[in-house]
């Protein structure tokens, strides 16, 4: 008799990011904030007819080229900060994780899906702001790809990195929610969302390149402009992402 080969079991991580992926799609609301309102924010913005034009407190630059960076890293404070957080503690709430606990899955597993699937939407948000930006309001291309690409990638794990590490602690959606709306408000700040950091003091601007947001933002700028990016910048965003996933995988909490 012909034996008939049993079919594959898929990885405990697969099924859980096959999962994932459908119940993330399911959610327009966190799709919008993430996908939507950065480039809506840079739309307002590039409709103020002094942002269009160059400015030279600015080194001749417009500051609508100064807020493509900005609103780039936006989108990954959303996903990392306001639509990542309260999806975990929502589980950990509903018992999901206490049931899953017993299973294969490691946290690991949980916190990578939901990184991966809120880091392609924050790519994919950059993606939409730097064309816009170019298509509308005739902002240049990136000058050094390659290194607008590295800082890219610090900025998104620093921002789900921090998000992890939220949901890790956080007992329940509503904690969860209220510090990462008291994390949100300074991340935007550092991020130059109420003013870019080129517009900052001097002490200000020094203060702000050693968090996550500011070193990325930074970052992001030099290669915009087509200079390799700071070590010291992409350094302090590596550093502050991995002590953040460290962090998270350290802390993270079944129930």
């Amino acid at each position: 008799m012909s034996s008939v080969a049993a079919p594959a079991k898929a990885s405990p991580g697969r099924a859980v990011l096959r999962t994932e992926t459908r119940l993330f799609l399911r959610e327009p609301g966190s799709l919008f904030w993430i996908l939507g309102f950065p480039v809506l924010l840079l739309a307002i913005l590039g409709a103020i007819p002094g942002f269009r034009e160059p400015d030279p407190a600015n080194g001749g630059q417009r500051i609508i080229e100064l807020y493509v960076p900005t609103t780039v890293v936006l989108a990954m404070i959303m996903a990392g900060l306001q639509a990542m957080p309260p999806v975990i503690t929502g589980y950990r709430e509903r018992g999901i994780l206490r049931r899953m606990s017993v299973t294969p899955v490691r946290p690991q597993a949980v916190l990578g899906a939901q990184m991966g699937l809120h880091g392609v939407a924050a790519l994919a948000s950059a993606l939409l702001v730097i064309v816009v930006g170019r298509l509308v309001f005739e902002v240049a291309l990136p000058g050094q790809v390659a290194g607008y690409l590295l800082a890219l990638f610090l900025a998104i794990v620093c921002a789900l990195a921090l998000g992890a590490f939220i949901s890790a602690v956080a007992p329940t959606t509503k904690i969860a929610t209220a510090i990462g709306s008291v994390v949100f408000f300074p991340s935007m700040f550092t991020a130059g969302v109420w003013l870019p950091i080129q517009a900052m003091p001097d002490l200000l601007a020094d203060i702000v390149s050693y968090t996550p947001f500011g070193a990325a933002v930074q970052a992001l700028d030099q290669a915009a402009a087509g200079d390799w990016p700071s070590w010291s910048h992409l350094g302090i965003a590596a550093l502050w992402g991995a002590l953040l996933s460290a962090g998270a995988v350290r802390w993270f909490r079944w129930e």
